[in-house]
């Protein structure tokens, strides 16, 4: 599996200069795009469990398929919340 975590070093601002934090306009955008991403992964996930109802994702190979979505998905979302907090830590 892919190591998702922030640099914890990096976590938090070296000091409390505004030189260390992220500006203002940088951040507001950052986050807005993550919560775009946030909108988009609903989305997936959401379709990812009507396919995993449907009849044809019976056979084990579609289980597998879904599965496999699921957690990609999932890993996706932890590393969006890592950002966030992240950006929140930051600015």
């Amino acid at each position: 599996m892919i190591e998702t975590r922030l640099n914890p070093s990096r976590s938090t601002p070296a000091s409390d200069s505004n030189d260390s934090k992220i500006p203002p306009a940088l951040a507001e955008e950052i986050r807005r795009l993550s919560h775009d991403l946030s909108n988009a992964l609903e989305v997936i996930m959401q379709t990812n469990y009507l396919l995993g109802m449907s009849k044809d994702a019976s056979d084990e190979d579609s289980k597998q398929w879904l599965a496999m979505l699921e957690r990609g998905v999932m890993q996706a979302t932890q590393i969006n919340r890592q950002l966030r907090d992240f950006i929140r830590a930051n600015s």
